[in-house]
């Protein structure tokens, strides 16, 4: 009966805060959508009517996770993740392919992106894993935690998705400083970390395709390949820079209106805005963004319980890492991996899972108060 109660409740004041967080930087990215790609002709749809379709799977995803017991979510972990491991295997085998990368698979005229969903899927194993009984030692605290992570992980980084593996990683790290790993395991896993980096980064090397290396040697100098893989990144920093102060207005930015900027709709969003909003537009962005994990934060500093504030403290991890990322790779602070802006970035499987994520952290906090699960 009091779930009941806690579910019919009407919106408090936080909840009002949240969806309208999400609401605007949602309503941001349509538009610089809509700017960059207006004037493209060809497609069924325009990319901005086709977000706004993705938006409302989103949101659908998004009711779906707030009404249902988060311990019962929860409780599926192992079994999705069994599903999205056979749809990364499959992906391999049948997946379509774009830009030199197999990560989709084809449904009709749609296609969907495994490796986003498995971001959250891992988030709900490693919660439910450290939630169900006290681990303690090596091996149940970090080994085999990370045994769990590491099918999903090759697979994703076989397709090759890097921004995905990276994220994979971050939420396994996250975990592990949340269940509270001590100092001296930390500074032995860094101690063998730097030790085996030799190594590992010769493995690691010659796994990356040649256009992920050329990105990479791009980062170190823009200058390496100025008409190649260093393009995007030189043309991403001079449309943030001539944003200026206000910015060129709505329509108005040169480098994404006449084309130099690719792929201006997905993960180099953020440099349109920058050049049509200037530093005005970035920093209430900017703001926007931190009052939404701070709200986030909150949620998981007041979870009921430890699935609650391990779910919420890994979604939070995600969602701060894709950010940083995503606006460290389009202003040149690290190499481009291919990390789309949560909730800013066109791409129908990145949104639905940001929202489903986001409704699932709301679900920790509107349940804090229940008694029963």
């Amino acid at each position: 009966m009091i779930d009941r109660l806690i579910d019919n409740r009407g919106l408090d004041n936080f909840d009002v805060r949240y969806l309208a967080l999400i609401v605007a930087i949602l309503g941001i990215g349509v538009l610089s959508i809509h700017s960059v790609t207006h004037a493209q002709q060809g497609g069924v749809a325009p990319y901005y009517l086709k977000q706004l379709v993705w938006i409302g799977f989103g949101a659908l995803a998004f009711v779906v996770m707030l009404v249902s017991d988060y311990h019962r979510i929860a409780r599926l972990a192992y079994p999705a993740y069994a599903i999205v491991l056979l749809m990364l295997a499959y992906v391999l085998v049948e997946g379509r392919t774009s830009k030199g990368a197999q990560r989709w698979i084809a449904l009709g005229p749609f296609s969907f992106q495994p490796s986003e969903f498995a971001k959250l899927v891992l988030i709900l194993v490693l919660a439910h894993y450290y939630s169900k009984a006290p681990r303690i030692g090596w091996l149940q605290r970090v080994i085999l935690p990370g045994l769990l992570m590491l099918p999903g992980l090759v697979l994703i980084l076989k397709q090759p998705d890097l921004g995905s593996a990276l994220s994979f990683m971050a939420v396994y790290a996250a975990m592990l400083l949340m269940v509270g790993v001590r100092s001296q395991a930390l500074g032995v896993i860094l101690l063998f970390s730097v030790m085996l980096f030799p190594f590992a980064w010769e493995g690691l090397w010659g796994s990356l395709h040649d256009y992920q290396r050329q990105r990479i040697m791009a980062f170190v100098d823009p200058e390496y390949d100025p008409g190649g893989k260093g393009y995007h990144a030189l043309q991403s920093r001079i449309a943030i820079g001539s944003g200026e102060l206000m910015g060129k207005g709505l329509y108005g930015g040169t480098q994404s209106q006449l084309k130099f900027l690719p792929e201006g709709h997905t993960d180099f969003v953020f440099a349109v805005f920058a050049e049509e909003w200037g530093f005005l537009g970035v920093l209430l962005l900017l703001v926007l963004f931190v009052a939404l994990i701070w709200l986030s934060l909150e949620i998981a500093a007041k979870a009921k319980d430890q699935l609650g504030a391990l779910l919420a403290a890994g979604i939070v991890a995600m969602l701060c890492f894709c950010v940083v990322v995503n606006i460290g790779m389009t202003a040149g602070m690290f190499p481009i991996v291919g990390i789309p802006l949560p909730l800013m970035s066109y791409g129908g499987s990145a949104t639905v899972m940001t929202m489903a994520s986001l409704g699932l952290l709301l679900n920790v906090k509107r349940r804090r108060l229940s008694l029963f699960y």
